[in-house]
């Protein structure tokens, strides 16, 4: 990238990146593991909880990336592993089952009855054969009441035996509270958080991995001392926040000519509204 002119540099920094970090990896690895079980009665599941902003969805769509639907000639089916969806914003099994069906490409009426939405969902994915469920945004069943919640988490627990397949849920340091008024479901759900960033060697070799994916011409040797700390502050240890600061430092670092980040492209960056 580097030999881009300074427009194309600029909007390189605006797209996705991957940058890998240990527990990024041991994510993946457990996504990959859950999508290897072989069918059983008791399939294992996974929650998958953290901040806002901290990285979830970046490391669902990376796997999502890796496993891409694939078509059965034979069959004259869309072979899909994994399925990705979003809790609706209250705990309606309706409203999921919808979500669940648009997700695979078959989307139904607003009258639907859930009896109906129950049976063809899984008739369709008998037929798509999904491996890995993954539900994210599963914080939203703290909207709803008791009553709903656990209805909802019945109904994540009925389509893991149902169709023999583990089901990853995903969402914020909230989520846990939710599933933990289920003991069948707080135990199958096997947690794995994803903790706020602070001060550390992990944190260094992150930011040295940004610094290799940023298109600067020299070295800003973000793993200073003043750099970690400053980053560590102001982003307060979300993923997010530091890859947004990176990028806007980056992007003032190639509008002025000096190609590298300093302590004060960050501070000027930070001022700024997100």
């Amino acid at each position: 990238m580097l030999d881009l002119d300074d427009e194309q540099r600029v909007r390189a920094l605006r797209t996705d990146r991957w940058i890998d970090y240990p527990r990024a990896t041991q994510a993946l690895q457990r996504l990959q593991r859950l999508l290897d079980t072989p069918q059983r009665e008791r399939m294992p599941c996974m929650l998958l909880h953290g901040p806002s902003n901290i990285g979830k969805t970046l490391i669902v769509a990376k796997f999502l990336r890796e496993h891409p639907p694939a078509f059965d000639a034979v069959r004259g089916v869309e072979h899909r592993p994994v399925i990705s969806l979003q809790m609706p914003p209250s705990p309606d099994q309706r409203r999921f089952y919808r979500a669940l069906l648009t997700a695979v490409g078959i989307p139904q009426g607003p009258n639907s009855t859930l009896a109906s939405l129950e049976q063809v969902a899984c008739d369709i994915l008998r037929r798509i054969g999904p491996r890995l469920l993954i539900v994210d945004e599963v914080h939203h069943l703290l909207a709803g009441s008791a009553r709903e919640q656990r209805g909802s988490l019945n109904l994540l627990k009925y389509l893991s035996n149902e169709l023999r397949m583990a089901i990853v849920a995903v969402g914020t340091s909230e989520a846990p509270v939710a599933f933990q008024s289920d003991a069948q479901i707080h135990s199958r759900f096997t947690p794995l958080e994803l903790p706020r960033w602070s001060e550390s060697e992990e944190f260094r070799r992150l930011l040295a991995a940004f610094e290799a994916a940023l298109p600067l011409k020299r070295p800003s040797e973000l793993t200073q001392r003043p750099l970690v700390q400053y980053l560590s502050a102001v982003s307060g240890g979300l993923l997010g926040e530091v890859s947004r600061l990176l990028n806007d430092a980056a992007e003032a670092a190639i509008r002025d000519g000096s190609e590298r980040i300093t302590l004060g492209h960050l501070e000027h960056v930070a001022s700024r509204p997100s």
